[in-house]
């Protein structure tokens, strides 16, 4: 068993083509056929199931993906180590981040790791808090770039505090209290609401503190993204609450702060378990403390 031959399986089992599969890999699509073939007469168990419109996994192939994408995910961890070991980062960056991230300039940073670590790929995903410090310890993260309410705490990785924000609130601009210097909770709990799903961190801010203020809103609209929710409080089917340091970036909307309002924290996580030299790398160029990438 190679590991091209697994290469091979996860991209024709990610593309559902033996063509498509086989101009991922830059082979020629007869090559990667035999290869296939070769690896299933060694495992005895047919891994695909083909006709002429659908390439599908059988269950034995099913069973197989996971492990093959373990065993290729390992063999490229064991290279970046070899490469750490002689002073070169090397292999893959699963980063993470929320869509209203706005303690670290992004594409600065990213900028100036490539610069300095121009044999690294990095691949982002964009997603809530609570899903990516689940996927850090699933391993399918390396680092993620977080926004909490200040009574939670990722639990179970590593994290750093980057900043510390308030929410402010954000209405558009014929909105009544687009004239108002400041607002508090109160007169915002009798508008409708934008805001984020329910469960998610995002919604976890704005609902603790008005709850502990002893008060109800309406939230009329729940929406994945920060960008969706502005385009929402520019119709004027409701008002939000987002991050201070986010709301700059925004056109089109009034910004607003807010006298009582709930603060967030943003945090960057990494696994406890397995750091790979180009997410330590990553950490260092964030500024995370020596001592705690040594724990």
């Amino acid at each position: 068993m190679e590991l091209q031959q697994m290469r091979y399986v996860v991209a024709v089992a990610e593309t559902s083509s033996f063509t498509r599969a086989a101009q991922r890999c830059l082979v020629v699509q007869s090559a990667l056929s035999h290869q296939v073939a070769r690896l299933e007469r060694e495992l005895g168990a047919r891994l695909f199931d083909r006709t002429s419109r659908r390439v599908r996994l059988t269950p034995a192939g099913e069973a197989f993906l996971p492990a093959a994408r373990q065993c290729l995910d390992a063999a490229e961890r064991a290279a970046a180590e070899v490469a750490a070991a002689i002073g070169e980062v090397r292999g893959r960056l699963a980063l993470g981040v929320i869509p209203t991230v706005a303690a670290v300039d992004l594409p600065a940073a990213l900028r100036e790791f490539h610069q300095r670590h121009p044999d690294v790929r990095i691949g982002m995903r964009v997603g809530s808090s609570d899903a990516m410090v689940e996927q850090i310890r699933e391993g399918t993260l390396d680092v993620a770039l977080l926004g909490l309410p200040a009574s939670a705490h990722p639990r179970g990785v590593g994290s750093f505090e980057l900043a510390r924000d308030e929410l402010v609130a954000v209405v558009a601009p014929e909105h009544p209290l687009a004239a108002d210097e400041t607002v508090d909770l109160r007169q915002l709990a009798a508008e409708p609401f934008v805001d984020f799903p329910t469960g998610s961190a995002g919604r976890a801010q704005s609902d603790q503190a008005f709850a502990a203020a002893g008060l109800d809103r309406d939230v009329a609209f729940e929406v994945p993204s920060a960008e969706l929710m502005v385009q929402l409080v520019q119709q004027r089917l409701g008002v939000a609450m987002l991050a201070s340091t986010y709301v700059p970036r925004l056109t089109g909307v009034t910004t607003i702060p807010v006298t009582d309002a709930p603060s967030r924290i943003e945090y960057v996580a990494w696994s406890r378990t397995s750091r790979t030299p180009a997410a330590t790398a990553f950490l260092k160029a964030l500024d995370v403390p020596a001592d705690l990438l040594a724990e």
